[in-house]
């Protein structure tokens, strides 16, 4: 297996994972010393670095996020790199929103060790 097809193997099952809102199987696929950072707030996002930081983000984002639905809508990597174009929707008709986005991925020893994210608008 290729690095490439090694690194996106890693983001799929992260990305199924995710999609699910399964933070516990996120974060066994993320390093010990990971790195996330998120959309918001404008226009830089917030940084969290390690385990129980990205955890506690994800965990706390699920909880508060009603019907979190993820979609990668096309991946593709060079060697260790992973480009993530998805989009996120949430809440219930009449009230449902959602966002695009692209996230810049790193893999290091088959688990994420960065996940930076951006969105449209």
């Amino acid at each position: 297996m290729t690095d490439d097809a090694r690194s996106l193997d890693v983001v799929q099952r992260f990305n199924e994972a995710f999609g699910a809102g399964d933070v516990d199987a996120v974060m066994r696929l993320m390093t010990d010393d990971c790195v996330f950072e998120s959309t918001s707030p404008p226009p830089g996002g917030e940084r969290f670095v390690g385990q129980a930081a990205v955890g506690n983000f994800w965990r706390d984002f699920f909880a508060k996020t009603e019907n979190a639905h993820f979609v990668a809508e096309e991946l593709f990597a060079a060697d260790d790199r992973v480009v993530c174009r998805w989009r996120f929707t949430w809440g219930s008709p009449p009230d449902e929103g959602y966002v695009r986005g692209v996230d810049v991925l790193r893999v290091r020893d088959g688990k994420v060790a960065e996940k930076l994210s951006y969105v449209k608008g």
